[in-house]
């Protein structure tokens, strides 16, 4: 599959920092159970997305680059 970028570099940027920032919190913040793994979901997710430069919710909204 390829995907037609559609995030700008510098949301890609937040994005990854979000991301990341997900994980340390999901790392330093004792959670257990479906907490824990909603935290880790959404920064992997934000990660992934922020590394293919696609967001498949932006995609349905028809968001695109110009």
């Amino acid at each position: 599959m390829i995907f037609k970028r559609n995030v700008p570099g510098w949301e890609r940027g937040l994005r990854a920092a979000c991301g990341i920032v997900l994980l340390v919190v999901a790392a330093a913040l004792p959670m257990t159970g479906w907490p824990l793994w909603a935290v880790l979901a959404g920064g992997v997710g934000l990660l992934g997305s922020a590394a293919m430069g696609f967001c498949p919710a932006c995609a349905l909204a028809g968001r695109r680059l110009s």
